[in-house]
């Protein structure tokens, strides 16, 4: 399906003036929507975009760049940047709760929310290791059986890069099919490039 809709665009794009360049994807299944609207015709598409505070990633194709759900997994809440700022204040601050940015170390360090701890998506992959660990830190209890308890465990609220990111979204769901509740889980769809583009502070771990 893909193939034949990038051989289509690709004939498309090659009978236009100084146009060749590889559509950009909206998922991995969606190059563009096409419908009518009270008679009219509108097709909604991506285009490049560039621009000061805006994310190299925004400008690659899907995948990795796909256009994320707004729900990350059954029963998790996705919230604003307001919602992350009162999780700031009230439950990092009071020690229930943990702000995690999903994504690889070296992009961490080059900018996050502050008050942010950085655990990479990978590392709460169900084949990871190390990852029972990473549960018995966040305060899930293994039982003698292999069950978790997460009665204690923090509250999290979890981002990556932004909109067209999925890291954060894998991590939630690594940990969902640990049985980390969902109502401890919260999902910042806007991640770090809808947080800077409205200004907010971005600090340097």
């Amino acid at each position: 399906m893909r193939l034949a809709a990038l051989a289509i665009a690709a004939g498309l794009a090659s009978g236009a003036a100084g146009l060749g360049a590889e559509p950009l994807w909206i998922t991995e299944d969606i190059l563009s929507k096409s419908f009518d609207l009270k008679g009219e015709p509108i097709t909604i598409e991506r285009a490049p975009v560039e621009g000061e505070g805006l994310s190299r990633e925004l400008a690659e194709n899907c995948p990795p760049a796909c256009i994320q759900p707004n729900a990350a997994a059954e029963g998790v809440a996705t919230v604003g940047e307001l919602e992350v700022i009162s999780f700031l204040e009230a439950e990092v601050a009071g020690g229930t709760g943990l702000l995690l940015d999903s994504r690889m170390p070296d992009v961490y360090l080059k900018g996050t929310i502050p008050g942010a701890v950085n655990v990479p998506y990978t590392t709460l992959d169900p084949k990871n290791p190390y990852r029972k660990e990473i549960l018995k830190a966040l305060g899930a209890v293994e039982g003698p059986d292999g069950s978790w308890n997460f009665d204690g465990a923090m509250s999290l609220t979890m981002f990556c890069s932004g909109p067209w990111c999925d890291q954060s979204a894998r991590a939630i769901t690594s940990l969902a099919s640990a049985g980390y509740p969902a109502d401890k889980l919260r999902y910042y769809r806007g991640g770090l490039q809808v947080w800077s583009l409205l200004g907010l502070t971005v600090t340097q771990p």
